[in-house]
């Protein structure tokens, strides 16, 4: 991944939410499955909040590296976890083959907005949760960014700080959180930038289809869901249809602005819907790759 990176073409990448049930877990092996024909840079397996889906997120990482093309990246929280037992999953990682990790500190389970308590034998920040990867060796790490400043920051000094420390403590690369707004992307990139910190920083493209679901996911994380873009969901509450057509045009335009000012790719959050995505990676990028 490393090497993919500095290679200096735009990477794209999907990250799939592990599913609850047997249905969805076949629907999700056909969509990993025509993922894999577009050889993207990689794909995630998210955790579910509060590190509810961890067991599945670690097998379904491991199937994917042993019985695909593609190159997992695996998650890794510190939520409820100690050093012995967070080692343990990186070790199960490595075992697989898997030696590209998205580190995330996580938030707290039951309620993303309580306050959060570190396991009395883990770890606190995610700048740890990096060198304790690091100290594991031959992996390439990933860490979160937040276009909008994490909603725990108390200003942007802070938010920088806190992101280049992750930098020097040997982060790689970084995967935005979900933003609406390219310019917030690009005023958080020139802020890395000026402190200092040059690993490349992947968008993340949300379609915005649902506006009830966005709502939430925008409430959770504290992101900006423009009103003018809210409007026209809610004109087209009732035609399902519509309301996709509308977050594909949106993302589309964002996707098509982020690589028009030099993004170093895209990762696509598919909220389990496949055709969305896709049809969002078509319209900018029309080409194999």
């Amino acid at each position: 991944m490393r090497e993919r990176l500095a290679a200096g073409a735009p990477v794209f990448s999907f990250e799939f939410f592990p599913p609850r049930a047997e249905a969805g877990a076949r629907a999700l092996w056909a969509a990993v499955r025509r993922v894999e024909a577009l050889s993207p840079a990689f794909v995630s397996i998210t955790y579910g909040a509060g590190g509810s889906s961890r067991e599945r997120t670690v097998d379904l990482t491991r199937r994917i590296a042993a019985e695909t093309t593609l190159r997992p990246v695996a998650h890794l929280t510190a939520v409820g976890h100690s050093v012995a037992e967070l080692r343990r999953i990186v070790g199960q990682y490595a075992d697989a083959g898997v030696r590209d990790v998205l580190v995330l500190r996580g938030d707290p389970p039951g309620d993303p907005r309580g306050p959060w308590t570190p396991h009395p034998e883990g770890v606190t920040h995610a700048y740890q949760l990096v060198e304790l990867v690091r100290s594991l060796g031959g992996f390439t790490i990933g860490v979160a960014a937040f276009p909008e400043r994490h909603p725990r920051s108390p200003d942007w000094d802070s938010e920088i700080r806190h992101f280049v420390a992750k930098c020097r403590a040997g982060a790689d690369f970084a995967v935005t959180q979900m933003f609406f707004d390219v310019e917030d992307y690009l005023r958080l990139r020139d802020r890395v930038e000026r402190a200092g910190c040059d690993i490349p920083i992947v968008p993340e493209i949300m379609p915005a289809t649902d506006v009830r679901q966005i709502r939430r996911f925008a409430e959770l994380s504290d992101a900006t869901f423009p009103e003018a873009l809210v409007h026209r969901l809610e004109a087209a509450r009732d035609r399902p249809e519509e309301g996709r057509r509308i977050g594909v045009e949106h993302a589309t335009a964002m996707a098509a602005r982020l690589l028009a000012e030099g993004a170093p790719g895209l990762h696509y959050i598919t909220l389990n819907k496949y055709d969305t995505v896709l049809e969002i990676h078509q319209n900018v990028r029309p080409d194999p790759q």
